[in-house]
């Protein structure tokens, strides 16, 4: 069984997440101690150890009297993600996703705490109130995605899908202008994160997992249809 995190473990994660996706520019002073405990509604001690961490990981470091500052250059795409270039790229993008977002959302379902599940319905609050003025916003469907990796408690889960946000956000802005044009298009979108979002609060890690990936295949099948050949007379 694998243990809980710490609260150590989850504000050094969130940190790490933040400083790697591009959230604090280079030499950005992060927010006090005392901010950061506010923010994460954790002891002072608890953001001092996640600080520490970061510190050895080479992701910040402190100057006297002034705080704790980003380390980030050479971060960025940490994973090694090179340019989209080509439908293929695009398709080899939901092929990886299909790999490790069910997986994702299955442990979500098993991890799921009041704080992850709020980040989640922020997320999908935004895309219903785009969908009901009949617009798409991959920034509200890419948050609720990264949201949900960051509900799995696992970082490797959320660096990949943050390493891959400009790659993932392409395929997003032509389904969402495919789905436009559909009747119900953008109704649909909404319905299958909905569904995914339910079975994570209700802790079903199977139907968790089933819903996404069927998202995902369903948004790749739309996105690419293939011609199917005629019938032979």
């Amino acid at each position: 069984m694998i243990p809980r995190r710490s609260l150590a473990d989850v504000v050094f994660e969130r940190l790490e997440q933040s400083i790697k996706s591009g959230a604090y520019a280079d030499d950005e002073r992060l927010p006090t101690e005392h901010e950061l405990a506010a923010e994460f509604e954790v002891s002072r001690p608890i953001v001092r150890e996640a600080l520490r961490r970061l510190r050895e990981r080479g992701l910040i470091y402190s100057r006297q009297g002034a705080g704790s500052f980003v380390r980030t250059q050479g971060l960025r795409n940490p994973l090694g993600f090179g340019m989209l270039e080509n439908v293929a790229d695009l398709l080899a993008c939901y092929e990886f996703r299909l790999t490790i977002e069910p997986e994702s959302a299955a442990r979500a379902a098993e991890r799921q705490t009041a704080e992850s599940l709020a980040e989640i319905t922020s997320a999908l609050e935004l895309m219903r109130d785009a969908t009901n003025r009949q617009i798409h916003r991959d920034d509200a469907d890419f948050q609720f995605h990264l949201a949900v990796a960051l509900a799995s408690e696992n970082s490797y889960f959320s660096t990949a899908l943050g390493a891959l946000k400009d790659h993932i956000a392409a395929g997003m802005k032509f389904h969402g202008a495919s789905a436009k044009r559909e009747t119900h298009g953008l109704v649909r979108i909404l319905a299958e994160h909905t569904q995914i979002f339910e079975a994570i609060r209700d802790g079903d890690s199977e139907t968790a997992r089933r819903r996404m990936r069927e998202h995902l295949l369903g948004s790749r099948e739309r996105l690419f249809e293939r011609r199917r050949p005629e019938p032979a007379a």
